[in-house]
């Protein structure tokens, strides 16, 4: 599966924000998944399993739990893909700041 095949997910997406925070234990994960999603256990699981395969994630058994930290190596391959469009950031963050500013200005902040 390609890495952006895995990323397209919001699902994994969230999980892998929540391991970039942190390591967490496979009920940890499920508990805010279930929360903020509404799926099941399995259908948690399901994900980690994608996470795990692709190697977004690792697993540690510690006990009887299941500990996932991130793996960023994955997303290095992202990262790389993504080169060729920075050139079209500078100007567009340029914008943004003199945007800032100009709110900044006009409601008397000196930005101290």
């Amino acid at each position: 599966m390609h890495a952006f095949d895995v990323l397209g997910d919001p699902v994994r997406r969230r999980i892998l924000e929540l391991l970039a925070e942190r390591e967490h234990a496979s009920g940890e994960v499920v508990a805010v998944i279930a929360k903020e999603f509404g799926i099941s256990q399995a259908g948690v699981s399901q994900h980690l399993k994608v996470l795990r395969t692709n190697g977004f994630a690792r697993v540690e058994p510690i006990g009887t739990r299941r500990v996932y930290t991130l793996d960023p190596t994955p997303l290095k391959g992202v990262d790389d893909w993504l080169e060729r469009f920075r050139v079209f950031w500078p100007h567009k963050l340029e914008a943004l700041a003199t945007e800032i500013a100009r709110g900044k200005r006009a409601r008397g902040e000196t930005g101290e």
